[in-house]
């Protein structure tokens, strides 16, 4: 069974900041595209942000120019940097692998974004 491990999470006010971190198994880290997804209640599971195996990256648009997704491959890790925070960025984001035919996620970490 492939474990995502996310960290990172909490409340922050309006305007600032938060780092999401996914480690994954390296059997598939190398090889996986590893996306962000967030959920807010009452509504849709929605993609974030994306990076694929050679680094090039997608994001919503509502995340544009605001969150950064990256990869060290070293520690088998994504990050997902989140500035300039906004009440509707609050949600539960789920790290997701795909690799070949197979998709993971992770437990879902709540991100919280309030004054």
């Amino acid at each position: 069974q492939v474990q995502l491990v996310e960290s990172g999470g909490g409340l922050v006010q309006p305007g600032g900041s938060l780092r999401l971190s996914c480690a994954a198994p390296g059997s598939i880290f190398g090889r996986a595209v590893v996306g962000w997804y967030r959920q807010a209640p009452g509504k849709q599971r929605d993609v974030v942000a994306q990076i694929n195996s050679g680094g090039s990256t997608s994001y919503a648009d509502s995340v544009k120019g605001r969150f950064t997704i990256s990869r060290d491959n070293a520690k088998n890790t994504v990050y997902l940097q989140m500035n300039s925070l906004k009440p509707e960025d609050t949600a539960v984001y789920y790290c997701n692998a795909k690799f070949l035919q197979y998709t993971y996620w992770g437990q879902g970490t709540q991100v919280t974004v309030s004054s």
